[in-house]
């Protein structure tokens, strides 16, 4: 299983929110492109950034912070947050950035999916953020109909490789993450899962990796010293071997 230290971006700083509330918001480090450094020297390979403004209001507002991770870090970037057009896609692709995350366009306008899906294959991943089994959208501030499995199941079907889910309920409380859901997840969609929210202890990543998942976020665990990414890493790696 590939871990995905998490960098959320307000302001050019790294933050945290508390499921999603942009009112509950710590500020981590005013030098994010430092904190992907210390994640590279821990041995990650990969770095989940989302621009939170981004995600709210469209556009790319950490952009430059975004590039100078890119150059510094030497981590493969995802990169998700209000990624609604074209343009913004190949602007963070320009930057370096190896997989852009498509969220709210992908539940509002599944035929630009489609068609970025068809452009860009594997370098378009979506975000699915469940509340309540039910599937967020605009930095979480609204909630659709859509049920999270059928629209899993529809994103497979579209070609989609990887999907990023994320329990809103479980995020940024360190109360342990919804194993149940990502089982559920990986029985009914056979495509890269990544598990995010509320992964907590080195026993969290220790059980996604059983169930064979592609990947797991890792948020605030890791700025609160719940999860020691280094172990982290050595644990993924003996469940590989």
């Amino acid at each position: 299983m590939e871990l995905f230290p998490a960098i959320d971006l307000i302001d050019g700083c790294a933050v945290r929110l508390v499921k999603g509330d942009y009112a509950q918001k710590t500020i981590y480090s005013e030098n994010p492109a430092a904190v992907a450094r210390s994640f590279a020297a821990a041995g990650a390979k990969y770095l989940h950034v989302v621009d939170l403004e981004g995600a709210k209001d469209g556009g790319t507002p950490n952009l430059e912070t975004i590039r100078t991770i890119v150059a510094k870090s030497g981590l493969l970037v995802e990169v998700g947050g209000g990624i609604r057009s074209e343009e913004v896609i190949k602007t963070y692709l320009d930057a370096g950035v190896f997989r852009v995350i498509l969220g709210t366009a992908a539940v509002q306008n599944p035929a630009f999916l489609e068609e970025m899906v068809r452009k860009y294959g594997e370098k378009i991943a979506v975000g699915v953020d469940i509340k309540d089994g039910r599937v967020a959208i605009k930095g979480w501030t609204e909630v659709s109909e859509e049920s999270c499995f059928s629209f899993c199941e529809k994103l497979q079907k579209i070609g989609v490789k990887t999907i990023i889910c994320t329990d809103i309920s479980k995020d940024g409380l360190l109360s342990g993450t919804n194993l149940e859901l990502y089982r559920q997840l990986s029985e009914k969609c056979k495509v890269d899962i990544v598990a995010s929210g509320g992964v907590t202890t080195l026993d969290d990543v220790k059980r996604l990796a059983e169930m064979k998942l592609y990947g797991a976020i890792l948020g605030k665990a890791l700025y609160t010293g719940n999860i020691d990414l280094a172990a982290a890493v050595a644990l993924t790696k003996e469940g590989n071997e």
